[in-house]
């Protein structure tokens, strides 16, 4: 009898990409493929609703070209001819950082008790975090434009205990309750892989710290803090990079002074019929998200904190 021949074995990066073919299929479908039409787009322009596809960079001269006179605002000079694009960019990195501090110093203490203290019923604490995601996003922020409003939840129950006298009219409409509606809407994104890097964590280190000598904050300086690095910094850049670019928020409860560069796009595209503008911006603000990413990610050393984490 003859011996079966041998199965042809695949080499393992070859299987992990067949694995992970469906999904990449999936992504390259519904991510890679706008994106580049935005990228063609922008090399476009349009006069009212006539799209010229002769190349062109007329959009992104529009950006960068220099003005004579730097507008400035908030005591910065911005030497462009169209230097909105620059303000909002500017003001949405500011505002979406702030957020992401807010979110992640509430987010860590819950995902720190959840990993430390909780001993039982884990999973019904997880699913009770989730509880916001049962409602839409745009339902969220209505909820605290009828919290911060003039006649809202806030002022009235001031205006009953006597505190006012007339409501408070700065809630509402303002960079600040931006943030503050920011901050609700992601901050259960960023509970769980804090969570899961604390999770991860091999309890004998702690027991080790404390055999050394550690207090309880010492321990948590030198231990569990550089060990969790990893999930808390993947959980600041899923806050960061989308809110960026949101204009939902901004529009319901940011008004003037609350509008950010998701804004100025979507006027762009839809009220000012000048898509390729607009794809342009996308574009540039991608790539400035982009750098700050990895200039973050070098910066804190991310690769190694990944290394000593598992």
């Amino acid at each position: 009898m003859t011996s079966p021949k041998p199965r042809r074995q695949w080499p393992d990066w070859l299987a992990g990409y067949a694995l992970l073919s469906p999904a990449l299929l999936v992504m390259a479908a519904t991510l890679a493929a706008p994106v580049i039409a935005l990228f063609v787009l922008s090399f476009w322009s349009q006069t009212g609703f006539d799209i010229d596809r002769s190349f062109t960079l007329a959009n992104y001269w529009k950006l960068i070209e220099p003005s004579s006179e730097p507008m400035v605002w908030m005591g910065i000079p911005f030497p462009f001819a169209y230097p909105v694009a620059a303000i909002l960019m500017l003001k949405s990195l500011v505002m979406s950082l702030v957020a992401t501090v807010v979110v992640i110093a509430m987010a860590y203490p819950m995902a720190y008790f959840l990993a430390f203290r909780v001993t039982r019923h884990k999973a019904l604490w997880i699913i009770l975090l989730t509880i916001p995601f049962w409602t839409s996003y745009l339902l969220r922020v209505f909820a605290w434009k009828i919290v911060l409003g003039y006649n809202g939840a806030i002022n009235t129950g001031l205006k009953s205990l006597g505190i006012i006298e007339a409501p408070l009219e700065f809630l509402l409409y303002n960079p600040i309750a931006v943030m503050i509606t920011l901050a609700h809407a992601w901050i259960a994104f960023t509970v769980l892989p804090i969570y899961v890097s604390l999770e991860k964590i091999d309890r004998s280190l702690l027991e080790a710290a404390t055999d050394l000598g550690d207090s309880r904050w010492q321990r948590f300086w030198r231990v569990t803090l550089p060990l969790s690095a990893p999930g808390t910094i993947a959980a600041a850049l899923l806050v960061f990079i989308p809110t960026v670019g949101d204009y939902v928020t901004p529009t319901l409860v940011g008004g003037p002074g609350g509008t950010m560069i998701g804004t100025l796009m979507q006027e762009l595209f839809l009220r000012q019929d000048n898509a390729p503008l607009g794809a342009a911006l996308a574009i540039v603000m991608m790539a400035i998200i982009a750098g700050i990413v990895a200039l973050f990610l070098w910066a804190v050393g991310y690769s190694k904190m990944r290394e000593r984490s598992r």
